[in-house]
């Protein structure tokens, strides 16, 4: 349960109905890798045998981690450019599922900087902390750090990516490592690859400073995995969630509908102390708007390990086909993969909470 203030004005049965006030100083101590990521190692990442860039791409990520807080940070003014003694950032470039936010958290976790002279978030997050304190306060804040990691670095927001692009040449400037792993719109820059030409081209200042990484292969996730698990009952869920303490419960329409009331940012504070999250009548979204709301709540989600128990549509089909072939397809097949994942957890559960009650019956 979160130790600070309460954040929650309607029932807590609920996501529908809560407001959460996420100040800069949140924003600044959330920077450190979710839950799902915190005892992640390089040791404990498992490479696929038949990617070679897996294992690959790990070697060197140790090497650079060792690197973390042993050159001098400090370069001088804020807008005082400092040679690059060669590249002082990685970016992991990959499909879904190849288990690069693995390595991203274990990089986080094994550099020798002390724990609070690293960050760790996500683009948005980023994007949130610069909002809250405004660009120069960020930078100030940020450049205290050995290291920045950037999980989902996106592509989708051309304000935004060069708004993160500036802060991290700033940050650079002044000596801070820098990581970051891509989220890439796959029909612009092909086969739902990071092409290092666009990446060069979108954060041009940071270009010679950065090394790209390459991680090949198939969805981990779904590596020797039954077929996703069928959606429950709609009684199955409303029991599982009245067992289940912490448990919320909520219609798909009540809750794609809350989302576009509070900002992305917060997704993380809205899902404080939920230990699974119900919803009935899931349904296919044909909205694009509707849907990335949806796919930054399925990520804070992932990152808590939340269960997600659901009735309605297959959560394999959320997305519509018109969807899936347009520019976001790479974001919307991750959403997929991760919430699939919660489901399998969302199925275990419910089965769990059925055995109990007819045990005791």
């Amino acid at each position: 349960m979160p130790t600070s203030a309460p954040i929650v004005s309607a029932p807590a049965a609920t996501l529908v109905g809560r407001r959460p006030e996420v100040g800069a100083d949140r924003l600044i101590a959330d920077l450190v890798p979710p839950p799902r990521f915190d005892q992640v190692r390089f040791s404990s990442y498992v490479p696929n045998p038949a990617e070679p860039s897996q294992s690959a791409a790990r070697d060197r990520l140790q090497a650079f981690a060792a690197t973390v807080g042993v050159a001098p940070k400090k370069s001088g003014g804020l807008f005082k450019k400092a040679p690059a003694p060669g590249a002082i950032g990685v970016y992991l470039d990959g499909g879904f599922g190849v288990g690069k936010t693995h390595l991203l958290a274990s990089l986080w976790h094994e550099s020798p900087a002390p724990r609070e002279k690293k960050a760790y978030g996500t683009f948005v997050e980023y994007t949130s902390l610069v909002g809250a304190l405004g660009f120069a306060a960020a930078v100030e804040r940020l450049s205290d750090f050995a290291l920045v990691c950037i999980d989902e670095f996106e592509l989708d927001d051309p304000g935004d990516t060069v708004l993160v692009s500036t802060l991290l040449t700033r940050l650079s400037d002044r000596g801070v490592k820098l990581a970051a792993t891509s989220n890439t719109l796959p029909d612009k820059l092909g086969e739902g690859r990071f092409a290092a030409a666009d990446f060069l081209r979108e954060i041009q200042a940071l270009s010679a400073r950065f090394e790209v990484l390459r991680v090949d292969g198939p969805d981990y996730r779904h590596r020797d995995l039954p077929t996703p698990p069928a959606p429950v009952a709609e009684d199955t869920v409303a029991r599982t969630v009245e067992q289940h303490s912490g448990a919320t419960l909520d219609t798909f329409e009540g809750l794609t509908g809350e989302l576009a009331a509070v900002h992305p940012s917060r997704y993380g504070a809205l899902i404080d102390g939920v230990s699974a999250v119900g919803l009935t009548g899931v349904r296919p979204l044909d909205d694009q708007n509707v849907a990335l709301r949806l796919v930054v709540l399925i990520d804070r989600l992932y990152d808590r390990k939340v269960p997600v128990v659901a009735s309605g549509t297959p959560l394999g089909e959320l997305f519509t086909p018109e969807l899936l072939r347009g520019g976001y397809r790479k974001k919307y097949l991750r959403a997929i993969s991760r919430i699939t994942a919660l489901a399998r957890d969302g199925v275990a559960l419910a089965a769990a909470e059925e055995a109990a009650v007819g045990a005791g019956a």
